[in-house]
């Protein structure tokens, strides 16, 4: 007995020498604490010590002990302690209690300590449906458990479920608990798919540490859209009905637009569109449709375009010309080349042009590109006037382009560009740079064209610069300047927006996740290009922009105050602006209500009030129905160069498949005009045609049977496959026939089968059929059960050293686990409890029992099951759980480590 507690000693001293740090004791371990004893008298002392603890989860191994101090003598008496492995965060004493044999004397002492936090959760899934039909909920339950020793008080969320037991929840060290997330699937799902649950769990005081686990599961379909046999291409066919007040005089008439586009082929190879358009009946504006024809081919290599659109050359060159010709491009691994041909149709100076161009790409992301525009001139009427040049004979435009990416960070592009006539030289030149750092964005653009340059601009320059600074998350300093290009050849069929030259420069704040502030300060410069102008005027302004998410609505609040040089009237004045815009959704639909409030000096009055108001409502009543309303009082007269809207009233409605009718009426403003304000309306009816282009698949069948393995019969079951059903024969055998080839998931009906009888193979089981023949035979069998209980029993080892364990208030769980390989059942089961497992397919099966967190000291002799089960059988299982105690057993005298404090007395 001696010789065991020297060794006993010999393994716990260096704990009594280093354990002494009360600030990082952890649980689950063992450490020890010191008392000093004094005697202060002339005479020897006897104790007898006893020693308890402020809570039965901190242990002293040494409950009871004897010390003997000498006159004038002090002792230190060391007490090992074990820390259960449950003890949570927190502060906890020692008491020690000593009785002086000889005269009854009582000595008190106390020691804290302290017990760190330990912070451990798991989430787990626990149990989760293989299938689910189409409009049923789906049901995922996950295990949450701490394993630490701090309370946590966790948030729990799902990105695309609904969490039933709420947002949060607060666990216990220890304690776990089962999470149950539902969604609730589609009824209209065409096609089976499968839908992923997650669970997302973080504690709100660390919420960067997170965990998240997911479940996949399969929807069928329960009015499943089958597969074509046939590649088809979309078109869709328009009938207009349009009637105007234009202008004071009232047009009306028919239109009608044929459209197309998609894959000519199953693997989208071939691609085509195509347009046709009819002449408007009205007069064309934004809201109504030009005439228009052309159809585009693609493939891999090359792209053709016959009819109208708007022809490209080059930015310099030919920027934007709509008309009617024809366009080809082939496609080499890094090589490009094409051209086209171009009748303008809205720009009568130029009577064609042709276009020839090569590309070479270099590396990925930069290219090269060398092309020749040649422009021939309408010889009747009048001339293209470029300020003080006319092109009166043919133009010759070479160009070459180029974009170079230097790193991932940096991007510079430009073109270069010269125009040669009978009597004029000209030049032109654009770079742009692209810079995308960390903390720095930038776009910086600079254009120049020569006085005598044919392109599309002339005599003129275009800079556009922005700029962005990332100084921290919250804080982001911008700049921009514009100077846009006065001389450039537009189409007649629009009007030139006003000229523009302005320098903006602010700071913007994020003070919130839902909330931000922008503050500018600037010079702009507008100008009208009509003749008469309606206004030219410099402003210098600050302005404060406040964008705001409060619930439903966005709030965004803008003033802005300036100084304006008018020059037109040749007068200064002050210009202030006031803008409100609210945005909301509710009851599907969303809403947008703004107003704006001006007192300016930009026209012809001074100080002249302006009030602009609208709002914006589009309703989604239901897929097939949409409304939509608009209305706005007025615009600036900066608008003037487009069409606008002052009322507008859309309702589109589908009546049948691939058949919608829609209506449209409006009040506008049209381009140019300031005041006057016309009305148009548009009756429409829209046919949608899929035109079968390639046959990609055969009508197939899905034959089987279903063999008897023991059940009543298996005549009369009725399977369902997709919208297709079938019926067993008294042999077990059934067809599908005509099926489209495709993903199916093949379902027996339960109520044609006895309760008990189980499929040998999982059904429902998902089938790709294909164009050959389908077979798919299985069993019909009963269902066997598992069921049994945890025993639990708890019992002493003959080495009695201390209890080291407490009893605890909640409930201890495992985990079971039941497979066959192709299914797995889980369950969390109480000690002590009954469980079962029922519906089982028979065959072999094993049985894996998890601690889930249980204590060291819980044993499990047998963990582990194998067995087969057969038809109808129920096997009883017993899971023996025994909670082992130790005590040893020391002798009566205590282990005593001293030190002597001689004083010497002069």
């Amino acid at each position: 007995m001696i010789k065991k507690w020297i060794i006993y000693f010999t393994l716990l001293f260096p704990v009594f020498i280093f354990s002494q740090k009360k600030d990082s004791l952890k649980p689950g371990t063992s450490t020890s604490i010191s008392f000093t004893i004094e005697n202060k008298s002339a005479v020897i002392k006897n104790y007898i010590l006893k020693t308890e603890a402020s809570s039965n989860l901190i242990i002293p191994i040494l409950k009871s002990g004897e010390i003997s101090v000498s006159p004038n003598e002090s002792k230190i008496y060391i007490v090992p302690l074990q820390i259960a492995t449950e003890a949570s965060k927190g502060k906890y004493s020692v008491f020690l209690e000593g009785t002086e044999v000889a005269t009854g004397e009582k000595i008190n002492q106390t020691t804290e300590l302290l017990i760190s936090g330990n912070r451990k959760i798991s989430l787990s899934l626990l149990d989760s449906p293989e299938f689910v039909k189409a409009g049923e909920i789906i049901q995922s339950t996950f295990l949450l458990k701490n394993y630490g020793n701090v309370s946590e008080n966790l948030i729990l969320e799902s990105k695309n479920a609904t969490v039933d037991s709420g947002a949060s929840i607060i666990l216990s060290p220890g304690e776990s608990k089962k999470i149950t997330v539902s969604k609730k699937t589609p009824s209209d799902l065409g096609k089976n798919e499968y839908q992923n649950l997650n669970l997302s769990v973080f504690s709100r005081d660390n919420p960067q540490e997170n965990q998240t686990s997911y479940s996949s599961i399969k929807v069928i379909s329960i009015k499943p859209v089958e597969e074509d046999i046939y590649h088809r291409f979309p078109v869709s066919a328009y009938v207009f009905m349009i009637g105007m007040q234009n202008r004071d005089r009232y047009e009306n008439g028919f239109q009608g637009e044929l459209y197309g586009k998609g894959s000519l082929d199953n693997e989208n190879k071939h691609l085509l569109e195509f347009h046709a358009v009819t002449k408007n009946p009205v007069d064309f504006n934004s809201f109504t449709q030009y005439e228009e024809y052309f159809v585009n081919y693609k493939n891999e290599n090359l792209s053709v375009h016959l009819g109208d659109k708007n022809y490209l050359s080059s930015f310099l060159t030919e920027y934007a010309r709509y008309g009617r010709g024809a366009e080809i491009r082939f496609d080499l691994k890094k090589i490009s080349f094409g051209g086209f041909y171009n009748h303008p149709r809205f720009f009568r100076d130029i009577k064609d042009e042709f276009n020839i161009y090569s590309k070479l790409k270099i590396g990925r992301e930069s290219e090269a590109t060398a092309g020749y525009l040649y422009k021939i001139p309408r010889k009747e009427g009048s001339n293209i006037i470029f300020s003080n040049t006319i092109l009166d004979s043919n133009a010759h435009l070479p160009y070459l382009t180029g974009k170079f990416s230097i790193n991932k960070n940096l991007e510079i592009s430009g073109e270069t560009s010269y125009s040669q006539t009978e009597k004029t030289n000209g030049t032109a030149f654009m770079i742009q740079t692209i810079a995308n750092f960390e903390r720095i964005k930038g776009n910086v653009m600079y254009m120049r064209s020569s006085p005598e340059y044919a392109g599309y601009f002339n005599n003129t320059s275009n800079v556009n610069i922005n700029l962005q600074y990332q100084l921290s998350k919250k804080i982001h300093f911008i700049a921009n300047y514009v100077q846009d290009a006065k001389n450039f050849q537009r189409d007649t069929l629009f009007l030139s927006a006003p000229y523009r030259k302005y320098l903006q420069y602010g700071i913007q704040y994020k003070y919130s996740k839902n909330g931000n502030i922008i503050f500018y300060g600037g010079t702009q410069r507008y100008e009208d290009r009509l003749m008469p102008k309606e206004f030219d005027y410099n402003d210098r302004f600050f302005k404060l922009s406040v964008n705001q998410q409060i619930g439903i609505f966005q709030l965004n609040i803008e003033g802005q105050l300036g100084k304006t040089d008018n020059y037109l009237t040749g007068i200064s004045g002050n210009s202030s602006f006031y803008t409100a815009n609210i945005g909301f959704e509710k009851f599907k639909t969303s809403f947008n209500i703004f107003g704006s409030y001006a007192l300016t000096s930009r026209y012809q009055l001074e100080n002249q009030k302006q009030f602009y108001f609208g709002a914006r409502i589009l309703n989604r009543l239901s897929d097939k129905t949409q409304l939509s309303l608009f209305y706005q009082n007025n615009y600036m007269p900066e608008d003037y160069y487009t069409d606008r809207n002052l009322f507008e009233l859309l309702f589109q409605q589908q009546i049948f498949s691939n058949h919608e009718f829609g209506v449209s009426a409006r009040y506008n403003l049209q381009r140019g005009e300031l005041g006057n304000k016309d009305f148009i309306f548009s009756l429409r009816y829209t046919l949608k045609i899929n035109v079968p282009t390639q046959k990609i698949a055969e009508y197939t069948t899905l034959s089987g049977n279903i063999k008897n393995l023991g059940v009543k019969k298996v005549d009369g079951i009725r399977l369902m496959l997709g919208n297709h059903l079938s019926i067993t024969d008294k042999y077990g055998n059934y067809l599908f026939k005509n099926i489209n080839p495709g993903d199916y998931v093949l379902e027996i009906d339960r109520s044609t089968t006895d309760i008990n009888d189980i499929t040998d193979q999982n059904v429902p089981v998902s089938l790709i059929l294909t164009d050959q023949e389908n077979i798919f035979n299985f069993g019909l069998t009963s269902a066997a059960k598992i069921q049994g209980k945890i025993d639990y029993t708890e019992q002493g080892s003959t080495l009695s050293f201390v209890n080291l364990s407490t009893k605890k208030n909640k409930k201890e769980n495992v985990i079971l686990e039941v497979t066959n390989g192709n299914q797995t059942f889980r369950k969390m089961a109480v000690l002590g409890d009954y469980f079962d497992f029922t519906y089982l397919r028979p065959g072999d099966w094993k049985v894996k029992v998890y601690r889930n967190g249980l204590d060291k000291k819980y044993k499990i002799p047998i963990d582990h099951f194998e067995f087969n089960l057969k038809p109808a059988e129920t096997k009883n299982i017993t899971i023996n759980i025994i909670k082992q105690s130790s005590e040893i057993k020391y002798q009566k005298e205590a282990i005593k480590v001293s030190y002597n404090e001689n004083k010497k007395r002069k």
